[in-house]
């Protein structure tokens, strides 16, 4: 059974995101067709990119480095939360991904995104980013507007009408992360 990483992507004071994510794995958990993990990178303090050597020798020398390496490489597939911040994701999300290279390979990855436009311009930079990593990005995403889906723009109340896009999502990060077993195998 495929293990999917529901990576949190914001560590902001006051986040949007964790009530995001919360969602996401509360819908994810109700399957049976694959595991579901909720990682917040506010548990995974990061420094910005520290180690000597580029992530694609994956020698790591910090200890930091080496918990993220464990934790990221335990997964089949991933799911991005990720806010959008002046147009591109968040820069701790940005920096934690940056910290690894080959624990993103062969894996599926989808994208739910929120901001005022829906964080569309988030997921087109993680997109092109998670290509380079040699992850298989999905069709799917859920694009939530800080507008419709949030009260006050702070209390994420999501619309029914974004299930079917969730489940799609999740339908799609399961089949690609269990059709990309056999390259992790090898």
């Amino acid at each position: 059974m495929a293990k999917i990483g529901i990576i949190l992507g914001s560590t902001r004071p006051g986040r949007n995101g964790k009530a995001v994510a919360d969602w996401v794995l509360e819908n994810a958990q109700q399957r049976t067709d694959a595991e579901f993990e909720l990682v917040d990178l506010a548990d995974f303090p990061l420094p910005h990119l520290d180690e000597p050597v580029p992530p694609s020798m994956g020698m790591y020398q910090n200890d930091h480095t080496k918990e993220w390496s464990a934790k990221i490489a335990s997964f089949d597939g991933y799911i991005f939360v990720t806010p959008e911040y002046n147009h591109s994701t968040s820069g701790v999300l940005k920096n934690a991904i940056d910290y690894l290279s080959r624990e993103w390979n062969n894996k599926a990855v989808g994208f739910v995104a929120y901001g005022a436009l829906g964080g569309a311009r988030a997921v087109e930079h993680l997109r092109l980013v998670a290509i380079e990593l040699m992850m298989a990005p999905v069709r799917a995403q859920v694009s939530l507007s800080l507008i419709t889906e949030f009260e006050n723009f702070s209390v994420f109340r999501p619309g029914e009408y974004q299930q079917p896009a969730l489940e799609t999502l999740l339908d799609q990060v399961i089949a690609w992360s269990n059709a990309l077993a056999p390259l992790r195998a090898a």
